[in-house]
């Protein structure tokens, strides 16, 4: 075809809004749109940045206001006047005193030019009268931009540095077609329903207070559902060969001066002094772990040696990042370091992958596959790197996944695969990862008596597969749409007593129930059974049963499921042993069914 003759014959890459390359310039071009409008209705305005990200992009303002609704109506109008303008987008080049003298209205971008290194040459592009600093590259012409959405502002801090000025940025969002634009608003607005945040608070699962911003507090039922996701953690886990462990949650800084976490993560850690000596609360498990191995001298038929963390961890993260359970500064990290010999690094990956996969397929997750390789801030030699990562990419290709690289993303101490699944809305979420890491092993010092007698060095890795229980329960939340399957439900069967009369034999139902390990609680208020099983739905539990003196006669109940609605009555032993049975076998409805909403969603 055209496109494959070009690509043959021009040495050109000709990138479609298909290709990741095609929809982040397609969405850098937006990015230049709206600031080309913004100025044209705010012309004291400065200009900071503007990129392309997953879902759309962005550009940050430095203006003397808040953007309203208002505002992003007049803004987007202005932005289609542009579009229909039909302006070409022109680069050229200027040496960097040129970009100076350019640019000398715009302190961020004269900040900007002035980090590049001298003699570099700095490239611009233009449309109609706009200009704006930028590497590139873009759309040919603003035509091109007709299905785009701005959605939200936010207050963002220049480079990211709370020391900055807090900039306002507007997002957006655009698509090829008008349709996938559509289609994506209405995800939105489905979201919107969904928010973690929102059903958090409905179904009285966790709250986020003013004394402890980004420390959740969980609530009874939040509990009950926790409890019920480690649970069935350690009980795959156990199923798997994993040993369970626990480190402490304050360390000596001499530990993070060892793992390098004081030198590379410092910031990112909250720290005490105890007896005039500086101690760090933990941000990741991996030491304490090391220290666990040491305690002790291995030997190679020890390996694969699994230890598996449910460990507390706490992260500064600033307050405007901070968004219910997807981003705190205390979460669960369901942890596990493998310590092995090198031959035992490929099944060993395919072991948990397999984990995984069984884990994700559970809930009804799709997922892919990312290698992410050596970042800027790093320990370790080079050809530990190499080696790493070319171990990680070996494992991927003999298991026959297909896998996509993300260049200078891994960890400061070693490579990863990052497991990204896809929820019933078709967005994706960074839960899973496996990290083969050299680097730990080595600056801890560890070893185990080999075949030969000798001492060695193991190999390790360092996995999640929730990644933190906190997030993982925001995303199942959005995912299910708080309508969680019954084995996870904070309450799998309300019991409705139709009046006073019944009361004895509704709390008889649920205590056989609660016996048989299913979560069961009655509505004793004095309602009518109409208003109380509107109330049960919108709680969203998997059964309701009503009971009355039929039922009470003849021990039995009125069941409603929230999967086929009404049911009538069964005798009460054989719906103990149904509910039971979807609780022992972990059985999930929702994979059985189709979400409108993940049926032909257009790429973000």
């Amino acid at each position: 075809d055209l496109r494959t003759n070009l690509n043959k014959d021009c040495n050109l890459e000709i990138l479609t809004f298909e290709d990741d390359g095609g929809k982040w310039t397609f969405r850098h071009t937006g990015a230049h749109i709206l600031a080309q409008a913004v100025k044209n209705l705010y012309p004291d305005v400065k200009l900071a940045i503007g990129p392309a990200i997953q879902t759309g992009f962005y550009y940050d303002f430095d203006i003397d206001k808040h953007f309203t609704e208002e505002d992003l109506a007049k803004i987007e109008a202005e932005m289609k006047k542009i579009v229909k303008a039909k302006y070409d987008l022109e680069t050229f080049t200027l040496s960097k005193e040129e970009a100076l003298k350019l640019m000398k209205d715009e302190p961020y971008k004269i900040e900007l030019i002035n980090d590049l290194p001298d003699g570099e040459i700095i490239r611009f592009y233009k449309q109609g009268d706009f200009v704006d600093l930028c590497a590139g590259p873009h759309l040919l012409n603003t035509k091109s931009l007709e299905a785009f959405k701005l959605l939200s502002t936010a207050g963002a801090y220049w480079k990211g540095s709370e020391k900055n000025k807090m900039l306002c940025r507007i997002y957006g969002t655009a698509f090829s077609k008008k349709a996938d634009l559509k289609t994506y608003l209405d995800r939105i607005e489905e979201a919107k329903k969904r928010d973690h945040r929102k059903l958090g608070k409905e179904l009285e699962l966790f709250v986020i207070m003013d004394e402890g911003p980004g420390f959740p507090f969980f609530l009874p039922k939040g509990m009950v559902l926790r409890n019920n996701l480690i649970n069935y953690w350690r009980e795959l886990h156990q199923k798997a060969g994993y040993k369970e462990i626990s480190t402490p949650i304050i360390l000596n800084k001499e530990l993070w001066l060892t793992s390098g976490h004081w030198e590379h993560y410092r910031e990112n850690m909250y720290t005490t002094i105890i007896d005039e000596m500086d101690f760090a609360v933990k941000p990741m498990n991996c030491p304490g772990c090391m220290l666990v191995y040491k305690s002790k001298l291995h030997s190679y038929k020890d390996f694969p040696l699994r230890m598996g963390e449910l460990g507390l961890v706490h992260r500064h993260e600033l307050s405007g990042a901070l968004h219910g359970l997807m981003r705190v500064r205390n979460f669960t990290q369901d942890d596990a370091h493998i310590f092995m010999l090198p031959t035992q690094i490929k099944p060993e990956i395919e072991n948990i992958m397999k984990l995984i996969d069984e884990v994700y397929n559970a809930f009804g997750f799709k997922y892919r596959v990312e290698i992410s390789t050596k970042p800027e801030d790093s320990i370790g030699e080079e050809e530990v790197w190499e080696t790493a990562t070319q171990s990680l990419i070996d494992a991927m290709t003999e298991l026959g996944y297909d896998y996509k690289i993300n260049e200078g993303d891994g960890a400061f101490y070693g490579p990863k695969i990052d497991i990204k699944l896809e929820d019933s809305l078709g967005r994706t979420w960074q839960c899973g990862t496996i990290q083969l890491d050299f680097q730990l092993p080595d600056r801890f010092d560890l070893e185990y008596i080999g075949s030969d007698g000798e001492r060695h060095r193991p190999v390790m890795i360092h996995r999640v597969v929730f990644g933190s229980i906190e997030r993982f329960i925001g995303i199942l939340t959005e995912h299910f749409a708080g309508a969680f399957p019954t084995w996870l439900a904070p309450v799998a069967v309300k019991v409705l007593p139709i009046s006073d009369k019944y009361m004895d034999y509704a709390d008889s139902v649920v205590k056989q129930l609660n016996e048989k390990g299913v979560t069961a609680e009655a509505d004793y208020r004095t309602e009518k059974i109409g208003y109380k099983i509107r109330e049960a739905r919108m709680e969203r539990v998997p059964y309701i049963v009503v009971v009355g003196i039929e039922e009470q006669e003849n021990t039995s109940v009125s069941v409603r499921s929230r999967q086929k609605g009404e049911e009538g009555s069964f005798p009460l032993n054989e719906f103990i042993d149904r509910v039971s049975s979807e609780i022992k076998t972990k059985f999930n409805y929702h994979t059985n069914i189709t979400n409108e909403f993940s049926k032909n969603v257009p790429v973000q």
